[in-house]
């Protein structure tokens, strides 16, 4: 079996009514491999239609930093910092 990875993925979705243009959410799973990842990563997709994913990446480094995963079975219902800043 292979290690969980962390993965981040750029859903794309069918354009909302009145909308010219499709929708796009990014999210992040974790999965043994792309094909799971991509699965996972759709299922969480809250847009109108069905998504499609438009770029996969697994997420092993940041800014020079390993990432590693450990299970803690806590909920990732985070809060989201939406504050623009130009």
């Amino acid at each position: 079996m292979a290690e969980p990875t962390l993965y981040l993925v750029f859903l794309g979705g069918d354009p909302a009514p009145g909308r010219l243009g499709e929708d796009h959410e990014v999210v992040v799973v974790v999965a043994d491999d792309l094909k799971s990842a991509r699965a996972a990563a759709r299922k969480k997709w809250t847009g109108v239609g069905r998504a499609h994913v438009d770029a996969i990446r697994p997420l092993t480094v940041a800014d020079g930093y390993s990432i590693s995963l450990s299970h803690t079975g806590a909920s990732d219902e985070l809060e989201i910092d939406n504050t623009f800043e130009p």
